[in-house]
């Protein structure tokens, strides 16, 4: 599921999108740009570690409401940094630490669970 939201979303609308993401989906993305579309080299290369193992996540694209999603975000990981991968509601990380995992091993028993 790839989600671009409206670039007039207000804050407390960009935090139920966070929440609901979070929620909703077993593995989540927010990231500049799409999937198909990645903006920035670190949101590909995170879409890609995650991509060798499901094709069933959500992604979000944080860049047409930007500073809303970084507030959003960091109260959920205390992060601002884009992007951020949560697996069954919890915060993994960012491209590096998604990086980390896959060169340890442990990034497809995370995410195919």
């Amino acid at each position: 599921m790839t989600f671009t939201p409206h670039p007039d979303l207000s804050e407390a609308e960009v935090a139920e999108t966070v929440e609901s993401t979070i929620t909703d989906h077993d593995v989540a993305i927010f990231m500049k740009g799409t999937r198909t579309f990645p903006q920035c080299g670190y949101s590909q290369r995170a879409v890609q570690l995650i991509g060798q193992y499901t094709d069933e996540f959500a992604d979000v694209d944080t860049l047409p409401a930007l500073d809303s999603f970084r507030s959003a975000l960091a109260a959920h990981s205390g992060w601002e940094t884009i992007p951020q991968v949560f697996v069954d509601g919890e915060f993994i990380g960012g491209s590096d630490i998604v990086a980390e995992l896959e060169d340890r091993g442990e990034l497809e028993q995370l995410v195919t669970g």
